[in-house]
């Protein structure tokens, strides 16, 4: 629990605060916070919950992230306190937008939160991406046309599942999921649960808790790697095949009217 250790302590002289007065907004013993602060014992979670809520970052940030390594000013909180997120800027405060290689995909489950994992991401910036915190993720599979094996959706990080607009796409980092790209829908605003959709009708959508969502990326653009065949947006010429049938039997139907 070394980590958790210098965390409080870090936290602790943030605020300016002894830990007399730390105990004392805990509903601690001096004596029992030092313990947890020298390293000598862990707390039990109703305590670990409430230093969570006290000094707004969430119990996983607390106990396996270095706070000493982030600076504040590079910190973004997702709602109810559940995600911290590490970003990086330029010189001029202008944001470097990190790209997750296809290999590196499986471990930002675990490493997505921490300062290391991210610094050693290669990096970009593109000019007309502005306003927000942006990251490029890998996509796999053809559950979203025309995006293919060698794409990558550019996103912005979104803070809070109240931004989410019906039918727009998002990537969705989830404790259950991983990684996926998809169209979202809110299914229950009460439970606040969401649908997540394919746009290949081919799978079938499926249902996310918002408390199981850690990241949330609103699309912004996408970049190709390998080129597109012709074959490539079989299903896209599905839909312009339809949607021309449909422009023909429409002028069958009002020459047969004007000749009748």
């Amino acid at each position: 629990m070394s980590i958790f250790s210098d965390n409080i302590r870090h936290l602790r002289a943030q605020k300016g605060i002894s830990q007399k007065k730390l105990a004392d907004d805990l509903i601690i013993t001096r004596v029992r916070l030092a313990k947890y602060e020298e390293g000598i014992s862990e707390p039990p979670f109703d305590i670990l919950k409430r230093m969570a809520l006290y000094f707004h970052v969430s119990i996983d940030i607390l106990i396996s992230v270095n706070l000493k390594k982030i600076p504040a000013e590079s910190m973004l909180k997702m709602e109810d306190n559940r995600l911290l997120l590490p970003i990086t800027i330029d010189k001029s405060g202008r944001d470097y937008i990190e790209i997750l290689p296809h290999k590196a995909k499986a471990g930002y489950l675990s490493g997505y939160s921490d300062p290391d994992f991210i610094e050693k991401l290669q990096q970009m910036q593109l000019p007309f991406v502005s306003n927000g915190k942006h990251r490029a993720f890998p996509i796999e599979g053809d559950s979203m046309p025309p995006h293919k094996e060698g794409s990558f959706i550019v996103g912005r990080y979104i803070e809070s599942t109240a931004d989410i607009k019906d039918g727009k796409t998002y990537v969705v980092l989830s404790r259950n999921d991983g990684i996926v790209y998809k169209r979202l829908y809110r299914k229950n605003k009460k439970e606040n649960t969401f649908l997540l959709h394919s746009d290949n009708a081919v799978y079938k959508p499926f249902e996310v808790k918002a408390n199981d969502i850690l990241e949330i990326w609103e699309h912004v653009c996408s970049f190709c790697t390998k080129e597109f065949q012709p074959d490539d947006l079989g299903v896209m010429n599905i839909k312009d095949m339809f949607h021309n049938l449909r422009l023909e039997i429409s002028d069958v139907r009002e020459k047969v009217n004007r000749l009748g």
